[in-house]
């Protein structure tokens, strides 16, 4: 379709790797352990010798396993853990509400697990820290125009558009429609900023996301070749943020970079100019995006207390 989106930046976190588990000791089970095929959280844990670790485990497999419901034998494969072990820690945690049995043997995680999340964002973020950021954005780019892009609450494989910082810009000046916002822009596949998302999360996410159509209204630039958008994930990864060349609509180009908690990807920050403007993103543009990321990220990372050891 003839478009020139690359990725170039900082190297990215090793917390998007894929990792194993530990295996279980001799004896633990009738099953030969397989490594899991779980990203960044499944590394580098211990097998699980305390009732509190196990516990985590379980509930971090539904995460990385992906799929709508797992049963104990798959839960018990991944983690390391045996299956009677499983078994009853996914009976104590539908009495807990935090597991539900779904259909005979299956389980999955209850929706009061994304309270627990929205609870902890809730302690992280200043309302008006990300207006600050884009605005300071849009000044170092010369009146570019900054939008912050989150994973959509509904969907682990979705983006939505949560902030922006565009002047007197509106929608009809970008050629866009709110329709088009909902379409376009929401899906992972198309944009710098979706594909900047997409790099970052679990393999099952992504595979579900390729295996979406490209939307009708993108832009000529978008990646219509699965192996092509699987490489630019690849670069996106490996240099730290993505340059987009008319990917969700003609006539405009972007340059996107990362938001990362706590080794998870949450969002990325968007610039977007004219093509006209900006035919290739200079490095002040790519390096202002960065920045712009890179403080978002900090804001909504944990840190230790200051009494802390």
């Amino acid at each position: 379709m003839g478009h020139r989106t690359t990725a170039t930046g900082a190297q990215a976190p090793a917390a998007a790797s894929a990792t194993g588990v530990a295996p279980r000791t001799a004896g633990h089970s009738k099953k030969a352990h397989q490594t899991p095929k779980g990203t960044s959280s499944a590394g580098s844990r211990a097998s699980g010798s305390g009732h509190a670790e196990r516990v985590f485990l379980v509930q971090t497999a539904f995460a990385e396993l992906g799929g709508s419901a797992h049963g104990p034998g798959e839960i018990a494969e991944f983690t390391g853990l045996d299956d009677s072990v499983v078994y009853r820690i996914l009976q104590s945690g539908i009495y807990q509400r935090i597991f539900e049995r779904v259909d005979r043997g299956l389980y999955r995680l209850r929706t009061s697990a994304a309270q627990l999340a929205f609870t902890a964002l809730d302690h992280r973020l200043d309302g008006g820290i990300s207006q600050t950021v884009l605005r300071d954005l849009r000044r170092a780019t010369d009146g570019g125009l900054a939008f912050l892009y989150m994973v959509a609450p509904f969907s682990g494989a979705q983006r939505q558009c949560v902030d922006m910082a565009v002047g007197d810009s509106d929608l009809a000046e970008l050629g866009m429609t709110p329709r088009d916002v909902l379409s376009v822009t929401r899906s992972l596949r198309t944009g710098a900023s979706g594909r900047t998302i997409l790099a970052y999360l679990p393999e099952v996410l992504q595979q579900r996301v390729l295996a979406e159509p490209v939307p009708d209204q993108a832009g000529p630039g978008v990646y219509r070749d699965n192996e092509a958008l699987l490489d630019s994930l690849a670069e996106v990864r490996d240099l730290g943020y993505a340059l987009g060349y008319e990917e969700c609509m003609a006539g405009w180009n972007s340059c996107a970079a990362p938001i990362i908690w706590d080794g998870s990807i949450m969002g990325a920050v968007l610039l977007l100019k004219l093509k006209s403007v900006m035919p290739a993103a200079p490095e002040g543009v790519i390096e202002a995006t960065k920045e712009a990321a890179a403080e978002l990220s900090r804001y909504g990372a944990a840190r230790p207390d200051a009494d802390q050891d």
